[in-house]
């Protein structure tokens, strides 16, 4: 067996669902903005302007019995294309906003048992950098390299675990909110013979944050069959609960029940603070069978027009 140790590193990144007013924990450590007071930040909120330069501190909490090493990095966040979740950059990819700004006074840490380190940083905003909001963390990976689970009994996979305190920055300057749904597309699932199995179909669309700030997006799905019947009105759920500036994720929705039979539109509607998009599809839902049939039928009748001709044609 080939042991590969550490060639993948699967970041388990904590920050991803760290609710408010708690730091982003893991069970073993914990990543959170230090605080002077009795207060804690959940995150670092953050505003400058370009070329400013901003000094905090962030705390590594170890809750084990045995001491941990770290190392300190900034990292980029970004949306994830599975499904819009929060997530952050690994250590090895570049970094192009906060992640490349933000710089802890110690790369390397080592907390003892049961103790907390407090590290300053120091956020530099470049004097050409774009107005708005840029997302990134303030993230620990532990040096150690955990055992994975083997590949088809052939590969062992090196586990890095990761925690990170999420930065939200404002850039002073104007700000433009704006959210467009894009590449709707439909896949029908239809039964054979009518009624018999249930007739589903499956909306694709792109969801697109294409201004400069944050963006908690909401979508109203809606859709409409011959002479204008409403068929379906709901709002989705499977919904990113914050999209970041220039993010784009594609989703998939089940419309169960669609019809079996009818001729309309989908509509997606997204809305979030000053901004709203929306966009749509056509669809023609026609069993199988009857459509089968009308296909037949429309053969028959080309083969019996090409037939006339030729008989006309010989006359």
């Amino acid at each position: 067996m080939r042991k590969l140790s550490a060639l993948l590193l699967a970041a388990v990144l904590a920050l991803l669902a760290a609710p408010l007013a708690r730091a982003a924990d893991n069970g073993d450590w914990s990543v959170f903005p230090a605080s002077a007071g009795a207060a804690q930040r959940p995150y670092f909120y953050l505003s400058a302007d370009p070329g400013a330069t901003l000094d905090d501190q962030v705390t590594v909490a170890n809750r084990t019995s045995a001491p941990l090493s770290f190392r300190l990095y900034g990292a980029d966040a970004y949306n994830t294309e599975r499904d819009g979740g929060f997530a952050v950059r690994t250590e090895k990819e570049r970094q192009t906003g906060v992640g490349a700004w933000a710089k802890p006074a110690r790369s390397a840490i080592t907390v003892p048992a049961r103790s907390a380190v407090t590290v300053p940083f120091t956020l530099t905003v470049p004097p050409d950098a774009e107005p708005g909001d840029h997302v990134g963390a303030l993230v620990a990976l532990d040096d150690h390299v955990a055992p994975g689970p083997a590949g088809n009994g052939k590969v062992a996979v090196g586990v890095q675990q990761a925690v990170g305190a999420r930065i939200y920055l404002r850039v002073g300057g104007p700000t433009l909110p704006a959210l467009a749904v894009e590449n709707v597309s439909l896949a029908q699932h239809r039964p054979l013979v009518p009624g018999l199995g249930e007739s589903r179909t499956d909306i694709t669309y792109t969801l697109h944050n294409r201004g400069n700030v944050t963006l908690n997006p909401k979508v109203d799905l809606s859709a409409t069959g011959l002479f204008g019947r409403t068929l379906l009105s709901r709002g989705l759920t499977k919904v990113p609960s914050e999209l970041l500036p220039g993010q784009q994720v594609t989703l998939t929705e089940a419309w169960h029940g669609a019809p079996q039979l009818d001729w309309g539109d989908v509509k997606l509607t997204a809305s979030a603070r000053d901004a709203r998009g929306s966009a749509a599809a056509s669809f023609l839902a026609l069993p199988w069978l009857a459509g089968a049939v009308l296909l037949a039928a429309a053969l028959a009748w080309v083969a019996q027009r090409v037939v006339r001709r030729r008989i006309v044609a010989r006359s």
